[in-house]
């Protein structure tokens, strides 16, 4: 038998995936900056109020998936968001914490490596709008419940700011400056995502810690709100974020079908004008992307060679037959957060961003990485985290 250095995955023979890749993904802590554990709400909500129906099952299907951390936040919607955003917590603190063997709730910079050490999945509690605090002396008592990344607006105006389909974008208000301060004083990440353009480059501004703009994808390729203009992703990468790219056939091409190399593209784009450090996966999907009601993909997340399931194994294995060059990563041995450094080369989250915000993160150690640049060359990158 000749070994072509490729391995069938998932126990489909009809699959296979290079060494290199799996070897990537193996060593790495992928953060799926905004991935949601499904997108069958009966079945969550039961997971939240029975945490006994959460299967061994359940947590392989995430473990094999490639991603270690989930940030599955949703926007409420409902008209007191307060007591929303309180039984959001209050579930998944429940369900967590029936599941220590299984899930770790990352409440600071430490838990990403522990998710390695202990063999478990990451749960990051954050939301995708801000309308839950009432006042800015809110945000620690939701920190004190677990919440550690919190979106400014939604689509619309709110009293911090501006959506990215408001037609006047008036910016951050006094008031979302004191809770962008709030956020950063209690360790809480500032997330761009939904908002307009004025009001994510005030906030950059207004903010003295990384922000991140969870999952989004580049409006120098598609014209679509949700884009983010290059602008506004220098503006992030200057002040040391991170940008997650989406899955989301509507921002990743105009018009239809997207494809794989798409999403690549988008990855691309941000590398070439910030530099690896500062591009990750937020996919803004769950783990299959299946619509229980019909046991097929979603529309609205069909992307032509991918496959949702292992779509962190796809990305990567795209972004190494396009010849975006891979090296070795190499850490200084007994750091204790050298794991926040770790991501996949290509389809990573640079955790020091996110580290940055969170408690116990005051001490940096450096973390030097030989990642890929673009197609020309490779750059090696080294970052303080």
């Amino acid at each position: 038998m000749i070994n072509r250095g490729r391995f069938s995955l998932f126990a489909d023979p009809a699959v296979d995936y290079s060494a290199r890749a799996i070897d990537l993904v193996g060593r790495a802590t992928v953060v799926d900056m905004l991935g949601l554990l499904t997108l069958d709400w009966p079945k969550l909500y039961g997971w939240q109020r029975e945490p006994a129906t959460f299967s061994q099952a359940d947590f392989l299907k995430l473990l094999r998936t490639g991603v270690r951390v989930f940030h599955p936040a949703v926007e409420p919607n409902e008209a007191d968001a307060y007591e929303a955003a309180l039984r959001w917590t209050t579930g998944w603190n429940r369900f967590l914490g029936a599941h220590p063997e299984y899930l770790l709730r990352v409440d600071s910079a430490a838990d990403f490596q522990r998710t390695r050490d202990e063999g478990k999945i990451g749960i990051l509690v954050g939301f995708q709008n801000a309308d839950h605090f009432r006042t800015a002396a809110d945000v620690e008592v939701f920190h004190k419940v677990g919440q550690r990344v919190s979106q400014l607006t939604y689509n619309s105006r709110n009293r911090l700011g501006c959506g990215c389909k408001e037609p006047q974008d008036g910016g951050l208000t006094a008031y979302g400056a004191e809770v962008v301060a709030a956020m950063n004083r209690v360790g809480m990440v500032v997330d761009l995502s939904h908002t307009a353009e004025r009001t994510s480059l005030d906030a950059v501004r207004a903010s003295r810690k990384p922000v991140l703009i969870t999952h989004s994808n580049c409006r120098a390729l598609v014209a679509h709100p949700r884009c983010k203009s290059d602008t506004v992703i220098r503006a992030m990468a200057e002040r040391g974020g991170v940008m997650g790219i989406t899955v989301i056939p509507a921002f990743l091409k105009a018009g239809q079908p997207a494809r794989i190399d798409h999403v690549l593209d988008h990855f691309d784009h941000v590398v070439r004008m910030a530099g690896i450090e500062h591009v990750g996966i937020g996919s803004d999907a769950d783990v299959d992307a299946i619509d229980p009601r019909t046991n097929r993909i979603r529309p609205r997340y069909n992307v032509l060679g991918l496959k949702h399931s292992r779509r962190v194994f796809d990305l990567t294995e795209g972004m190494i037959r396009i010849s975006l060059a891979f090296e070795e990563s190499f850490f200084p041995a007994g750091t204790d957060v050298s794991a926040l450094g770790k991501g996949l080369s290509a389809v990573r989250t640079n955790l020091s961003a996110l580290a940055d915000n969170l408690p116990g993160s005051g001490q940096p150690c450096l973390a030097r990485e030989r990642l890929f640049a673009d197609r020309e060359g490779c750059t090696r990158l080294q970052e303080d985290l």
